[in-house]
């Protein structure tokens, strides 16, 4: 079983950064597949970014360029950095990891089994 718990969620202005931060425990999520979520009220939940276990990185168009994902394999979490902040990016962010290993990243959020509780992310005009 992988334990995920997200941090670092807030209120920012349009233009603002935030950064969000995903540990894991349980066990090593290193060959693992990780993926950030986000999900706003009324709206289904969609694919925001991702990390392969081999270092690969996959954006959802409205986030590229602003949004940055990484991980840290020691430490055993995964953060995403969010540039450049738009009030259409409010919503709560989840961190989820798939179950399987050496996994491709999919924007399909039934391939992840394992996900976190969820931070807030509200960003003002």
């Amino acid at each position: 079983q992988v334990q995920l718990v997200e941090s670092g969620g807030g209120l920012v202005q349009a233009g603002g950064s935030l950064s969000l931060s995903c540990v894991a425990s349980g066990r090593s999520v290193t060959s693992s597949a990780m993926g950030w979520f986000r999900q706003a009220p009324g709206k289904e939940r969609e694919f925001v970014a991702g990390n392969s276990w081999g270092g690969g990185t996959y954006y959802a168009d409205s986030v590229k360029g602003r949004f940055t994902i990484s991980r840290d394999n020691a430490k055993n979490q995964v953060y995403l950095q969010m540039n450049s902040l738009k009030p259409e990016d409010t919503a709560v962010y989840y961190c989820a990891a798939q179950a399987r290993t050496y996994g491709s990243v999919t924007r399909d959020r039934n391939d992840y089994y394992y996900w976190g509780q969820g931070t807030q992310v509200t960003v003002s005009a």
